[in-house]
């Protein structure tokens, strides 16, 4: 059961299951064994992405709900192509079109689904849906007692929402109730609640139930418990166990109290045969645990592994070093990282944090051991801060051995580092953690449940909304703090991938990707030409100064911003553009100028989604509208002209990539559209609907990638038919890509540095891989793409195993035998080469 090659389809936002059956011809001519839906069960009205599930044994009414999913799955069915779902574990909406939700509100504890919800019973439930101090809300008089139009029961009315009362406050005196207009006995009758109605600006700090990240809209399950599991499992297995759905996706699983216990119920549950995989971010020299009983990750460390190929690291310091000159000083990324950390833990965590101090001093307290709360809050802060992964897997009995190194190696750190704490508090910490002081296990979990937000907004969601080096490496997963990269380390990281995870999934663009794939490849090329780069932003900003505003506490935007801002627009700018176009230009500043405002706020510097600063945000937007204006032709004129070489060594990029992902270790997963070009920005722009029309019109053939005409290079038609081809040929040939080696074939020669070879041989079976990489300066518009002297006076040497066979290149078709070693310059001007080995009966 495990994919070929999958799909990833968006649903919602007009993408429906009829659509869905309307596209398995063009995914069934593209390649693909498996598409993989977005969540596709019930969620709020109006969700654009399905993550918050507020019914999870219904499919969705308005994508087509079952009728719709059955047709699509038959639709699949007979075109011989699986499905794998999202599915969400770690929470569902809080919201009352939950009727989970709505039924904990209304009857508290007493609830059914009190438990179903991670819900700290001590104390009333928290809910931070009112715009201000329930006080200041109840003056103002916006909340009344008035009966809720769905049930027609006493309820809280607060706009148009309806908070249920408990039927212990209301019951005999309805009409008494229905009718208070005295604030006093309002306020008394929140006081009989099972809830309190409280500002979500007390969130961070006050929150009673465990939430996803900082979103006090979606609330975490307990799906540990096997009625929980069985409850919110119930149509996601039957739609297993029906043939219907082949895999699972399983949707922040580090979220979970016993991920390794979730997987292991799933597993059992969903059977032998049911392909599934975990989101789980890995960092650089992480690994799954290898008692998962899953095929891998959804590929993020893949996307990190592939900057270690198009990253020019001989120049990266020379692209620092302009950098750091626009910030106006070094840059410290370790810093930069506490800073943001520490920011986390003390404001946007405040909450769980508090609550593992307590626990901790409760702990403590009934072991009869003596702390000092201060010393002890500064020792549980250092080691979160400290903590350089998402989480470790420890139980109340203590940590793996993997883990229980890891936890020693930090706590060594800190105590080594200029943040030192308390010893005895810090040991403390460390037993309850290896389980050699006892405890109930809730401080265990509830740590690990933290780590991994606590990483995810300090790093993808701050920190690298604040440091613009080079923002195709600012991605979901890449390694924050300053490092090497390496073509020989890229080859390593495979081969420990087919052994670890030969099944898991490969990603290059996602539904959480910072920015699309081909965005990303285009400005790797920054740190192939620093001082063009340079230039080029200093003449950017010098043609838009009088558009820099000054403000109270600064100018608007600063050099460091204008600097996020080129690269930005860099990034999404299409290859086609007509800068005379204003439907095109107007339509490209929609989607910028909503990406430069979520990039301000979640810098969190001069304005925040918590207390945001109109004054800053409003020159920066004004700023970001007019690099976009038709009557900016100066400068439109300028970054076209500018861009161009950027561009065209990024479309080398762009090939080169996805040649690797398509022949590398694992299941490729291609992203909605990423077939073609993607030059998407964060979501919600990434979630936006391809144009799937030209795509299948361009795949309406099985012609070969036409490599010399420079206007399918633009168009993605060459990507496309290249990604086909691969696609096919994987089809025809799984056993070479899933079990075959993976062997690193080092070129030699004048351009040496400008190849990526390797290939994939299991017994008979051989592909030869060569892709082009760091070709900037060989890339003018004077020249074709690609650039016939890419591989002058350039080899690469065979095994014997390889050796002296007989080889047909996939994308052009062409046979040939190569002795001893491939020479480059003879063969080919540039493009891929993909030679798959002739066996005998087809020669």
């Amino acid at each position: 059961m495990i994919p070929t090659a999958t799909y990833r389809l968006q649903f919602r936002n007009g993408m429906t299951f009829w659509r869905a059956a309307a596209l398995v011809p063009y995914l069934k001519r593209l390649g693909i064994s498996h598409l993989y839906a977005s969540p596709i069960f019930t969620a709020t009205a109006g969700s654009t992405h399905g993550y918050d599930v507020t019914d999870v044994n219904e499919i969705e009414p308005s994508i087509g709900g079952r009728e719709g999913f059955d047709r699509l799955a038959k639709t699949l069915k007979e075109a011989g192509i699986g499905l794998i779902l999202d599915i969400v574990p770690n929470h569902m909406a809080s919201s009352l079109e939950n009727a989970w939700w709505r039924d904990v509100v209304e009857l508290g504890e007493s609830s059914r689904y009190a438990r179903h919800f991670d819900i700290d019973w001590t104390r009333r439930l928290t809910l931070p849906f009112l715009g201000d101090m329930f006080e200041a809300v109840l003056e103002n008089g916006e909340l009344a007692v008035g009966p809720d139009p769905q049930t027609g029961k006493p309820a809280f009315c607060y706009f148009e929402n309806c908070f249920p009362l408990t039927p212990e406050s209301w019951q005999g005196r309805e009409a008494e109730i229905l009718t208070l207009t005295d604030r006093a006995a309002i306020a008394e009758l929140h006081e009989r609640q099972p809830y309190r109605l409280m500002s979500w600006r007390d969130a961070p700090r006050e929150l009673s139930y465990r939430r996803f990240f900082e979103v006090t809209g979606l609330v975490g399950m307990r799906v540990e418990d096997k009625t929980v599991f069985d409850d919110t499992h119930r149509l996601i297995l039957d739609l297993v166990h029906s043939g219907a759905v082949d895999g699972l996706r399983v949707d922040h699983v580090d979220g979970l109290a016993d991920p390794k216990g979730y997987l292991e119920r799933l597993r059992q549950e969903a059977g032998p045969d049911c392909y599934i995989t975990v989101e789980k971010i890995l960092g650089k020299g992480e690994h799954l645990p290898p008692d998962w009983p899953v095929s891998g990750t959804t590929g993020y460390e893949f996307i990190a592994s592939l900057s270690e190929v198009l990253v020019d690291n001989e120049q990266l310091d020379g692209l620092r070093k302009v950098y750091e000159a626009v910030v106006g000083q070094p840059v410290d990324m370790r810093d930069e990282l506490r800073d943001a950390k520490l920011l986390m833990v003390e404001r946007n965590f405040e909450g769980e944090f508090t609550r593992l101090l307590n626990l901790a001093q409760g702990i403590a307290q009934t072991q009869g051991v003596a702390l000092d709360e201060q010393a002890l809050r500064d020792a549980l802060r250092e080691l979160l801060i400290a903590f350089p992964v998402y989480r470790t897997y420890g139980t109340p009995q203590g940590l793996p051995g993997e883990d229980l190194k890891l936890l020693t190696s930090i706590v060594n750190k800190v105590q080594a580092s200029e943040h030192a704490v308390d010893k005895q508090a810090l040991e403390f910490l460390t037993r309850i953690l290896t389980g050699e002081a006892a405890n109930d296990g809730e401080f265990v979990t509830r740590f690990q449940q933290l780590t991994g937000p606590l990483m995810a907004k300090s790093v993808e969601d701050t920190l690298f909304f604040r440091q613009h080096l080079d923002l195709a490496l600012n991605e979901v997963g890449a390694e924050p703090l300053k490092h090497a990269f390496s073509l020989d380390r890229f080859h390593k990281e495979m081969q420990t991938r087919l052994e670890r995870q030969p099944d898991g999934i490969t990603s290059t663009s996602t539904h959480d990707t910072k920015r699309g794939e081909d965005a990303r490849a285009r400005l790797y090329t920054l740190t192939e030409a620093p001082d063009q780069w340079a230039e080029c932003v200093d003449r950017w900003r010098q043609l838009n100064q009088t558009k820099v505003v000054f403000l109270n506490d600064g100018t608007a935007p600063r050099g460091v911003v204008t600097w996020m801002l080129y690269q930005a627009l860099a990034g999404v700018w299409p290859t086609t553009l007509d800068v005379q176009d204003e439907a095109a230009l107007e339509a490209l500043e929609a989607r910028f100028v909503g990406f430069v405002e979520k990039a301000l706020r979640e810098a969190k510097l001069r304005t925040d989604w918590v207390d945001s600063n109109e004054a800053y945000e409003n020159a920066v937007l004004d700023y970001a509208r007019y690099l976009l204006s038709p009557a900016n032709t100066a400068f439109l004129e300028a970054f076209s002209e500018g861009l161009r070489p950027f561009m065209r060594a990024g479309l080398i990029n762009s090939l080169t990539q996805v040649v690797i992902k398509l022949a590398a270790p694992g299941v490729p997963d291609i992203y909605q559209g990423s077939e073609g070009l993607n030059f998407s920005l964060v979501d919600p722009d990434n979630r936006l609907e391809p144009d799937f029309a030209t795509l299948e019109r361009m795949l309406a053939d099985d012609a070969l990638p036409d490599f010399s005409s420079e206007e399918k290079w633009l168009s993605g038609e060459v990507k496309l038919r290249v990604t086909a081809r691969l696609l096919h040929l994987r089809q025809q040939k799984p056993a070479l890509f899933r079990r075959g080696d993976y062997l690193p074939l080092p070129a030699g020669g004048k351009r040496a540095d400008n190849v990526i070879a390797f290939a994939r041989a299991d017994g008979s079976d051989a592909l030869i891989v060569v892709a082009p990489r760091l070709a900037f300066t060989l890339v003018g518009d004077g020249q074709p793409l690609p650039p016939p002297q890419l591989w002058a006076e350039t080899q690469i040497p065979l095994p014997a195993s390889l050796a002296n066979r007989r080889y047909r290149d996939v994308l052009s078709g062409q046979e040939i035998t190569i002795a001893d070693s491939i020479n480059l310059n003879a063969l080919h001007a540039g493009s891929p080469l993909l030679l798959r080995l002739v066996e005998t009966s087809e020669s």
